[in-house]
């Protein structure tokens, strides 16, 4: 446990560290009053007053740490769930982001593709009003992929500082 707890994220290691140390001083003190008990007094009927007023208190010390232990393990089970479901987000975001980038890749192959067609079309043809018609166009194509570029930058980086703001509010809390 004190290794699990030790490679946790700062603010959640710090209180399961916390916990764990109240657990083990229990445990330490637990033994020392066995040990106590155990070797002190040879009359049968204290030690039999000592064991069961002991155990009862025991008891209720294991059951109450037992109860804080599987409530903080459930908690970071359920921790763990929300960093792999945030974390197949990312990828999905990531991969679709890939996408989108080679899409935009291939579309501005075609147009330096056709942008190429063009100036050799125009180029035959000696045709001077349709060369800076098509270099308008070509231009305004090239403005437009550009800028379409860079939207999809600005979504791509606002969705991974959206997926970091939600993983860092589900664990901080």
């Amino acid at each position: 446990m004190d290794l699990e707890a030790r490679s946790l994220q700062p603010n959640v290691k710090a209180v399961l560290l916390a916990k764990l140390r109240e657990y083990k001083s229990d445990l330490n003190n637990l033994k020392s009053e066995h040990k106590r008990l155990a070797s002190a007094n040879s009359n049968q009927a204290a030690r039999d007053d000592l064991l069961e007023s002991g155990m009862a208190d025991a008891m209720s010390v294991s059951a109450n740490q037992r109860g804080r232990l599987m409530m903080s393990t459930e908690r970071l089970n359920e921790s763990s769930d929300r960093i792999k479901e945030s974390r197949r987000t990312m990828l999905e975001t990531e991969e679709l982001g890939v996408s989108i980038l080679q899409d935009l890749h291939q579309q501005r192959q075609s147009l330096l593709h056709a942008n190429d067609t063009v100036f050799l079309l125009l180029k035959l043809h000696g045709v001077d009003d349709n060369i800076s018609k098509s270099k308008k166009i070509l231009t305004n194509m090239s403005r437009r992929m550009s800028r379409n570029k860079r939207i999809i930058s600005s979504i791509i980086v606002v969705l991974v500082v959206a997926i970091a703001l939600i993983l860092y509010f589900k664990l901080s809390k």
